[in-house]
């Protein structure tokens, strides 16, 4: 990692399975993964499982139920912060949000002319509460150029796989089970996991990209 700064970050994400918030400190450069230094999950209540299951498919970010919806997992976020062991230390907050709606592929037959992609997370209240930067919205601007907006495991997988041997799969089971291939250049996201497996039925959330 040498030329490059080195961050003591922490990244947060909460799937499209609506099960809790995951918290993991890191020392990294953005390319390599330099050392794991903490880790925290915690689950959501009921009351904003149910409140964010009702957002599931939609885009009208501004009615009322979806911006509670928001300011409650937004709060959640911020306490799993604070749970994270040594978390005081962290230069940088990578935000992703709670996806309620990803429809990359153009909307023809709805009239559109671009795919759409939805996460709720207020990262100005996520930076004010806990003290620290934070980044986010990591999907739209692929998105609005064309793109999928996904995946972002892969990323992580290789840097993490850098001193294994290949070819190597790795499987990650989410609201979309994905496995990331090493040996060849593509990864694959799969139409199945913890959304069935939840009882939640949310096509848009769920894809197929290899």
């Amino acid at each position: 990692m040498t030329g490059r700064k080195v961050y003591t970050a922490i990244g947060l994400m909460s799937g499209t399975s609506l099960d809790g918030v995951d918290a993991a400190l890191i020392r990294t450069d953005g390319h390599d993964v330099a050392e794991p230094l903490g880790f925290v999950s915690l689950a959501y209540e009921a009351a904003l499982r149910d409140k964010l299951r009702a957002c599931l498919g939609r885009s009208d970010r501004d009615a009322a139920d979806i911006r509670e919806a928001e300011r409650l997992m937004t709060a959640a976020h911020v306490e799993a912060v604070r749970a994270l062991p040594g978390a005081d230390g962290a230069e940088v907050i990578g935000f992703h949000g709670q996806t309620i709606l990803h429809n990359p592929r153009p909307l023809i037959k709805k009239g559109g002319s671009g795919g759409v992609t939805v996460q709720l997370g207020d990262a100005g209240l996520l930076a004010a509460e806990t003290g620290i930067d934070v980044v986010h919205d990591f999907r739209s601007a692929d998105v609005r150029a064309g793109g999928q907006g996904a995946p972002f495991l892969p990323l992580y997988h290789r840097a993490r796989a850098a001193k294994l041997d290949k070819p190597l799969a790795v499987l990650n089971i989410g609201g979309v089970a994905n496995v990331t291939w090493m040996g060849s250049p593509y990864c694959l996201s799969r139409e199945s996991g913890n959304l069935e497996d939840d009882g939640n039925k949310v096509p848009a959330c769920a894809g197929k990209a290899v």
